[in-house]
């Protein structure tokens, strides 16, 4: 199951083009056409008079040659550059500069450095600029003329839109690999593409707008990947249609039983946040399971959940038999094990332990993660689902490399965690991931820097685990995660529209769970979605 809109790679959407022009019949033109009519609408948006146009040598300068062609027929005051590094234009785009033309639109060569100056100059007093240089499926870094024009554009201090990516960037690979427009909109074509998704790429594209093609939905939806893997961004419109309504007769215990291991000395708090996180989550009954010594702190702290003592070791942290904590689990429905629970050996070998004898899904978090560092594929012996919920540095102790090479490909490094574990992972961090064994992704758009600070990971935490405990209809792995971090994201950037990202709090998020549910529900209401792109 997948719940949002695809993101396609930049072969992908080759292939739907294909498919569109040659099996459907649509002619390449009238995709150009459409393409052109969309970035108009965006750019009459922006309430400008005047637009400067880079136009390069492929298709991509040939959408914007048809841009200039239906930004001269609405009245805008138009300079129109043509910079294709020495190439004749080809194809569609040949025929679009003939058309311009003809329309009486004047078109300026850029041929060289040499050009810049009066270039730029003109594009200085332009209220925006639009970059239809290079398109998704750019496969080095701009060198020569190209550079050059595209930095110090960059510079200039007006309006920036790109038309389908900005130049400089490829749209399947989610870094910056060299000089790249910097844009205020990007007006993309279909769907959604990784760069215009995911960091740091992602940093570049300002707002996203995504026009249509013409293109029927089904073939986007059912086009294949070249290595079969899926990308989805989430949206609060599907993922509103699996939350689970409460009866009239509805019964504490059919809402799920969750267990949550947590707390060591020094560390309660990850207990406590976790435990009513679960409460707020939606269980119908919560359990924090935690060293004997913090359960009066854990049982004042959080009132509507309850505790049992582990068996703790001379430091006070979790270690010991586990038969007695496993006969406890017999009924419960759903088990959190890791918040704050230390990094003791003995507390290691427990973990490992419970972790692989619990017949309980499973959310796998904090120091329950580092239990199992370089020991990830031992998780897929697991005898039930199961969720990991890794920051960066985190992952990078499960798969044995650095927190900075998992942040350099964090799709790959979440596809392979999931793989190994055969589990779900969660990749936390800004547009955390949703990884399936499988390889589908689905990428969260909700939260914000605010929610960098402690205790917010124990939250997520233990809404997870609420929602993986549920009863009948039962949500599944995948499902409760996603629902999870959107929900968890949703409730951060409430808390920030009242308390401002500085000085946010994880008990901020804590308490916006309610008001999440309340506003994902009213968006499927509504049939609006909330994903944070806009489309037409």
């Amino acid at each position: 199951m997948t719940w949002g809109s695809r993101i396609l790679s930049a072969e992908a959407m080759q292939e739907v083009d294909r498919q569109a022009i040659e099996e459907i019949g649509i002619p390449s033109l009238v995709l150009m056409e459409n393409a052109a009519r969309g970035v108009a609408e965006a750019v009459e948006a922006l309430d400008v008079d005047t637009v400067a146009l880079f136009c390069g040598p492929g298709n991509n300068g040939g959408d914007g040659l048809a841009l200039a062609r239906h930004l001269d027929a609405a009245g805008y005051e138009l300079a129109v550059f043509l910079v294709t590094g020495g190439k004749e234009l080809q194809g569609d785009a040949a025929r679009q500069r003939e058309i311009c033309e003809r329309q009486g639109i004047e078109l300026f060569s850029v041929a060289s450095d040499d050009d810049l100056e009066p270039v730029l100059a003109v594009a200085r007093e332009a209220d925006a600029i639009v970059d239809a240089l290079f398109g998704t499926g750019l496969s080095r870094p701009l060198e020569g003329t190209f550079a050059e024009l595209v930095e110090a554009l960059d510079e200039l201090p007006v309006t920036r839109l790109a038309v389908d990516l900005p130049s400089g960037l490829n749209g399947t690979r989610t870094d910056v690999f060299g000089p790249c427009f910097d844009a205020d909109l990007t007006v993309t074509f279909a769907a959604l593409k990784p760069a215009l998704v995911l960091p740091p790429a992602a940093e570049r594209v300002g707002d996203v707008y995504v026009a249509s093609l013409g293109i029927p939905p089904w073939l986007v939806d059912e086009v294949e990947e070249p290595d079969g893997a899926r990308l989805y961004l989430l949206e609060g419109e599907e993922l509103a249609e699996e939350l689970l309504e409460r009866p009239p007769d509805v019964h504490k215990g059919d809402l799920g039983h969750a267990v949550i291991v947590a707390g060591s000395p020094g560390k309660a708090g990850a207990a406590v946040l976790a435990a009513r996180a679960a409460v707020r989550g939606g269980a119908g009954l919560v359990t924090a399971a935690v060293p004997e010594p913090l359960v009066p702190v854990v049982d004042g702290a959080s009132l509507e959940s309850m505790t049992w003592a582990l068996p703790t070791g001379a430091t006070g942290t979790f270690s010991g038999g586990l038969e007695p904590l496993l006969a406890f689990l017999d009924d419960k429905s759903a088990l959190a094990v890791g918040p704050g629970l230390g990094q003791e050996e003995s507390t290691r070998e427990a973990i490992r332990r419970l972790v692989l004898e619990a017949p309980l899904p499973l959310v796998l978090d904090a120091d329950g993660l580092n239990a199992f560092a370089g020991r990830l594929g031992e998780l897929a012996d697991r005898p039930a689902p199961t969720v990991l919920t890794p920051h960066p540095g985190e992952m990078g102790r499960l798969l044995g490399i650095s927190s900075t090479e998992v942040q350099k490909d964090r799709l790959a490094a979440a596809r392979r965690a999931a793989q190994e574990a055969d589990a779900v992972v969660v990749l936390k961090g800004h547009q955390t991931l949703v990884a399936s064994p499988d390889g589908t992704v689905h990428v969260n758009p909700t939260g914000n820097p605010g929610m960098a600070t402690g205790g917010t990971g124990d939250v997520l935490a233990g809404l997870l685990v609420a929602l993986l405990g549920r009863g009948e209809p039962e949500l599944g792995a995948e499902l409760a995660a996603c629902l999870a971090v959107y929900l968890h994201g949703l409730a951060g950037d409430l808390a920030a529209e009242i308390q401002g990202e500085e000085g946010l709090a994880a008990r901020d998020v804590l308490d916006a769970l309610p008001d999440a549910f309340e506003v994902l529900g009213r968006v499927g209401e509504s049939g609006t979605g909330a994903s944070g792109l806009e489309s037409d």
